[in-house]
Order: structure tokens, then C-alpha cells, then sequence
């Protein structure tokens, strides 16, 4: 007696295949946002001008989306192709180790690059329109 298992869409397997591509980029745009974390905080502790401060916290906020949207891809491609398409089976897939590990690393990179938008971006005053 052989069971029906529906195959997953066209749409899963496309992604899936670029989600594995986009997650070999993981290491390395991750080690572009250490050294970009490490050239801001060095730019602080040398107190640095506010216009320097933005520029280095805004490369390193573009840099930590480079990293979570790699990792939300690796995330996804551990997950497997069925994942895509069946909410059940990325629960299931979320509770292996690999799975677990990668939803880590992606909470991690999300609550890193919101406090760095919050708190680590610095607010410059708008410049006043002169009066005719």
C-alpha cells in the first residue's frame, strides 16, 4: 500500500536554491559586520565627531542586514524545501539542533541591528531654513 505525499511547489524549490546560495555569503558578510562593529566602537572610544560616529553606524547597520538576511537564508535552506510551503514541518525543523542553532544566530543579528538602530545611530539636528 503506498501513501500520496504531495510534492512541494515549484515556487519552494526556487527558493530554496537561492536561500542556499545567499547562505554561503554567511561567514563572510558576518566577519564584514564584526570589523565594521570594531571600526565604530574604535571611533567612540577615540570620541570621535558626530558626522564620522553616522557614517560608521550606518555602515555597520548595513552590514548586520547584509549578515541576517545570510543567516535567515542559511535558516531557511536547514529548514528544508517542505518547509516553505507547510508551516508543521519548519516547527519540526526549528527543533532539530541545526535548526535551533540557526534561529539563534538570526534572533541574535535581529536584536543586535535594532539596538543599533535605536541607540547606536547618532541623531543629528536638521539644518534651519534661512528666513527671507
Amino acid at each position: 500500500m503506498a501513501f500520496f505525499r504531495p510534492r512541494v511547489s515549484r515556487e519552494a524549490e526556487v527558493r530554496y536554491h537561492a536561500d542556499l546560495e545567499i547562505s554561503k555569503t554567511f561567514p563572510e558578510s558576518l566577519e564584514q559586520a564584526r570589523r565594521a562593529e570594531r571600526t565604530l566602537r574604535e571611533l567612540r572610544a577615540a570620541d570621535a565627531d558626530e558626522i564620522e560616529l553616522l557614517g560608521a553606524a550606518l555602515a555597520f547597520d548595513k552590514t548586520l542586514t547584509e549578515a541576517l538576511r545570510a543567516a535567515e537564508a542559511g535558516q531557511w535552506a536547514t529548514f528544508g524545501v517542505r518547509s516553505y510551503d507547510d508551516r508543521i514541518a519548519r516547527r519540526k525543523a526549528k527543533a532539530t539542533p541545526a535548526g535551533a542553532m540557526w534561529t539563534a544566530e538570526v534572533e541574535r543579528l535581529r536584536t543586535l541591528r535594532e539596538e543599533n538602530r535605536m541607540w547606536g545611530i547618532p541623531r543629528l539636528p536638521r539644518p534651519v531654513p534661512a528666513q527671507r
